[in-house]
């Protein structure tokens, strides 16, 4: 499965085309390399977010083979070896879903 896709259907990342652009802004490692979206995701591999509001590495025990994953199943296909808060910076707005206008 593609990085993207494995990004969003696991629900390390909300939306496929978010995982997209984090991936383009190399905002995540695979195996500590910097990852494009199209990388196809195997077992074992370790993947590093370092995204707006957190930071996050999982490794994948199993490869997905459905297009979805249920919340319940996250532990046989996933194992959080790190996951912490952070504070975003000003050049990372592009991340928030919905912006608030402040005028």
């Amino acid at each position: 499965m593609r990085l993207d896709k494995f990004l969003q259907v696991s629900g390390l990342i909300k939306r496929r085309v978010l995982g997209n652009e984090a991936c383009d802004r190399g905002l995540v490692n695979v195996n500590g390399v910097r990852a494009k979206p199209t990388r196809e995701v195997k077992s074992g591999d370790v993947i590093d977010l370092h995204l707006p509001f957190r930071e996050v590495s999982v490794r994948v025990l199993q490869e997905l083979t459905s297009g979805t994953m249920r919340k319940s199943d996250r532990p046989k296909y996933l194992e959080t070896l790190r996951d912490e808060p952070r504070k975003p910076t000003q050049d990372e707005s592009w991340w928030e879903d919905d912006p608030v206008d402040q005028h």
